[in-house]
């Protein structure tokens, strides 16, 4: 199974139409050995600078750059039912991608 990720929904559908993947599934669709899903916007972003150290959540030209080690990630709220989504098809056993290495 080959499993593509567009930037957004339309891409998604306009991709999914020509390679024949016609089954809609929540999140993705599927067909003719593919899945076709999508990302909304952003799924990820940088943590604020507060989840780092607290003194940082007041604004200051003093504490400037903030220049954290390692930077960490966190999944937007208002996205996180299709991140999740996305996910879960890359970890899908039938999913022929060297992604999975990467989520385990």
């Amino acid at each position: 199974m080959i499993l593509l990720i567009a930037e957004k929904p339309s891409v998604a559908r306009d991709i999914a139409a020509v390679i024949g993947a016609d089954q809609k599934r929540t999140g993705y669709r599927e067909g003719n050995g593919s899945l076709v899903s999508w990302c909304i916007g952003h799924l990820v972003d940088s943590v604020p600078p507060e989840a780092y150290d607290p003194a940082l959540k007041k604004w200051s030209l003093d504490t400037l750059p903030i220049l954290p080690d390692p930077f960490r990630t966190m999944v937007i709220p208002d996205t996180k039912s299709q991140f999740d989504c996305l996910a879960e098809l890359m970890r899908r056993s039938d999913v022929d991608s060297r992604l999975k290495q990467l989520l385990s």
